[in-house]
């Protein structure tokens, strides 16, 4: 099994993120609080417990090189965290939202990051030298509904979105002072802050887990109508690849190499995806694998079956339709947040962690089991 490690925090999680050398580990145990934990002497031990929200904190992402932690929260603010001696410091970001805030990420520069909210906005937040506060700058001419997750290019410039109205869209960020115009591109150079560079309508329903690839040409993200597509040359020509799944929805997504990538969601086991040599994606396999009871393979043939015909139906001959897996395994309930755990500046991911409503962190191991497309 690809499961490297398989650890109990608590009864439901609700995200988690890394310190940058991957020796402590924050997340939030479905309520106001942020726990962190290091491995000490062969055990888990809790540290911190980060308590300034008053509401369920959604959203956590710990900078791998100023070794900040950013949080959100349902109270609609977001604290950056500064490790002080054994202390960490909360400073208070104001959001200027109406509705919860539900997701964040620091850029790949960690100059700024971005803040995805049920107020149908997006809040770009950057330090301010002179006066000592970190300012917020909202997006929202337009989503239609609430912004379930986002997503940064390389270039720290252009924010992927995608929201409940079933559409993802790409924004420019680029912020007077904060960015260079150079640092782009030359196509890009000429938006500004706030700008829809693109809109994909691709699915029909809910839109969640947002992706770059490593080299930003490629998007993906997943439709709560158990598809994933596939976005190529999103800002010139996009060309679009619509997968259909078996089973059921995806929540998150994570490019390991140019050519692969991993999807989570309510079917409690990561499903592996690679393009071939002429760009065509589809699924591979299960990474948890499991031994199929005879009960339970004439389930998955008569599901194989009734969703043949259903995913013939209704997205046509065109699109690819996957086999049926039965489900459990490391995890036992919805995952719903997967993170990288990438060793200095390598571009292919060979390990990365999991959580889920059933309390688990599970970290996995690609090197032995799966042989990454480059």
């Amino acid at each position: 099994m690809a499961a490297q490690a398989i650890h109990q925090f608590a009864e439901c999680i609700t995200c988690h993120a890394w310190s940058p050398d991957h020796s402590m580990i924050a997340f939030c145990p479905n309520n106001n609080e942020v726990h962190i934990y290091k491995f000490i002497a062969d055990k888990w031990e809790k540290l911190h417990v980060l308590s300034k929200h008053d509401q369920i904190v959604s959203g956590i992402d710990w900078g791998k090189s100023t070794n900040k932690i950013v949080t959100v929260s349902h109270d609609r603010n977001s604290y950056v965290w500064t490790q002080e001696g054994q202390d960490w410091v909360p400073t208070l970001v104001i959001l200027k939202l109406n509705r919860a805030a539900l997701c964040v990420q620091w850029s790949p520069k960690e100059n700024k990051f971005a803040v995805g909210s049920g107020a149908k906005s997006v809040c770009i937040c950057y330090y301010e030298q002179e006066n000592n506060w970190w300012i917020s700058k909202i997006i929202r001419k337009k989503h239609e509904s609430t912004v379930t997750s986002i997503a940064w290019h390389p270039n720290n410039i252009h924010l992927a979105t995608t929201s409940t109205d079933g559409k993802c869209r790409v924004f420019s960020t680029i912020i007077k002072g904060v960015d260079t115009r150079g640092s782009q591109g030359s196509a890009s150079a000429d938006w500004k802050f706030g700008e829809q560079i693109a809109q994909l309508d691709l699915s029909t329903t809910w839109a969640f887990g947002v992706r770059w690839s490593p080299s930003g040409k490629t998007l993906a993200y997943a439709g709560h109508s158990s598809m994933i597509y596939f976005v190529e040359d999103v800002e010139a020509s996009p060309a679009a690849q619509n997968l259909a799944l078996r089973d059921l929805p995806l929540r998150d997504i994570l490019f390991v190499s140019e050519r692969m990538a991993i999807g989570v969601g309510f079917d409690c086991n990561p499903l592996i995806f690679a393009a071939d040599e002429t760009g065509l994606w589809s699924f591979v396999r299960y990474l948890d694998e499991r031994k199929v009871t005879p009960s339970a393979s004439k389930a998955s043939q008569l599901s194989e079956a009734l969703g043949k015909l259903y995913g013939q139906s209704r997205q046509g001959s065109s699109d690819t339709v996957e086999p049926s897996k039965p489900r459990g395994g490391a995890h036992e309930n919805c995952i719903t947040c997967i993170v990288p755990l990438r060793k200095g500046s390598e571009t292919i991911i060979k390990r990365f962690s999991t959580s889920g409503l059933d309390g688990k962190i599970v970290v996995w191991d690609l090197e032995n089991h799966v042989a990454i497309t480059k």
